[in-house]
């Protein structure tokens, strides 16, 4: 089978791989039938996590790549001897986090933390992904969705990361209520995500920042109240314009920039909360020596996908509606050109590729 696998920084090939097999009996195994690339994509490709290629040689003594992905859905192909909700032929949507359902963090229902062999996030990362033909599945019973036959195929892939993540790590980390004011720093896909999302719980406020016109011309017809270049303005001075002074109830971070870390910080008011979603590669400098009066709350995380059938039903309704993001469409055998097109986001106007096998 195709499959896009990264060897090391700066080196990911576009080559044939073999198909996955039933490694565990509760895993399965799923045709690929639509996928999408994440910036953590970009990211490993870039080299932000060599400790990929390390703990495989630890673990096997040998180095063969690792296949990207973590998004997408696909029709069951094969499923193991302790799966129990699924077979084949079922369409699915893929979540980005493994869970077993039975260790300490999953009776939490913190599965982004699932401490069994197989949980957690480790498609694309520790396993193989989802940029391939076919793709191992572990823990199918609690890590797979049922695809609705009438749900727009681009609104499912959606499902698998970019919109729990935004919800759960943003929304609901940064405890958003009606009425409230609040600021989303970064309009790129998850960025995009905890602004639709955030409108489920009615906030009279939103303010978006970014430095992308075109992101910020989408995200305000897609809901948000106001938006902010901070390429062209200072973004902390106009924000506390649009707030007379006052600051935002919760500042989300969905960049994973020092620069955008500090924004937030800034702009957050007495008693507010500063969900941080984006995914950070260095220190950021935490103002602590300011903000340990302001009874403020800073909250971080991995997704769980612990809401993602509430989110899925929100779809299905069509009270949400995340279709407008899938901005570029590829065949699945142009998946370098896909590369290459979503490293360039801001060049080409894109905000997520979707990639059709």
């Amino acid at each position: 089978m195709k499959a896009m696998v990264y060897y090391g920084k700066g080196d990911i090939r576009f080559e044939e791989r073999a198909k996955p097999t039933i490694l565990e009996p509760t895993d399965a195994i799923i045709r690929m039938v639509k996928t999408t690339i994440c910036g953590t994509d970009l990211g490993i490709w870039h080299g932000k996590n060599p400790e990929i290629e390390q703990v495989a040689r630890e673990k096997t003594g040998q180095w063969n790549g690792r296949t990207l992905g973590h998004e997408g859905i696909g029709i069951v192909e094969e499923v193991g001897s302790a799966v129990t909700r699924w077979k084949k032929g079922d369409k699915v949507i893929i979540a980005c986090t493994a869970h077993c359902g039975k260790c300490e963090n999953c009776q939490k229902q913190l599965y982004a933390h699932c401490q069994s062999e197989g949980g957690s996030w480790i498609m694309g990362y520790m396993i193989d992904g989802t940029h391939a033909e076919y793709v191992r599945t572990p823990w199918a019973d609690n890590s797979l969705y049922p695809l609705p036959e009438d749900l727009d195929t681009d609104t499912a892939v959606l499902l698998s990361d970019i919109l729990p993540t935004g919800h759960e790590i943003g929304v609901q980390y940064g405890r958003v209520k009606p009425g409230q004011t609040i600021a989303i720093i970064g309009a790129g896909p998850v960025g995009m995500s905890v602004l639709l999302t955030s409108q489920l719980y009615s906030p009279a406020t939103i303010i978006m920042i970014d430095l992308d016109d075109n992101r910020l011309a989408m995200a305000k017809e897609m809901g948000a109240t106001h938006t902010v270049n901070s390429g062209k303005t200072n973004a902390v001075e106009e924000v506390m314009k649009i707030t007379g002074g006052r600051g935002v109830d919760c500042a989300m971070e969905a960049v994973g920039y020092p620069a955008t870390f500090d924004i937030c910080q800034k702009i957050i008011k007495e008693g507010g909360r500063l969900a941080n979603v984006g995914v950070h590669g260095q220190p950021v400098n935490f103002e602590i020596e300011k903000l340990w009066i302001k009874n403020m709350t800073l909250t971080t995380g991995l997704v769980n996908c612990n809401t993602t059938e509430m989110l899925l039903k929100s779809c299905c309704s069509g009270k949400l509606k995340p279709g407008k993001l899938a901005t570029h469409h590829f065949k699945f055998s142009e998946m370098e050109e896909a590369y290459k097109v979503f490293e360039k986001a801001a060049d080409h106007k894109a905000i997520k590729v979707m990639l059709e096998y």
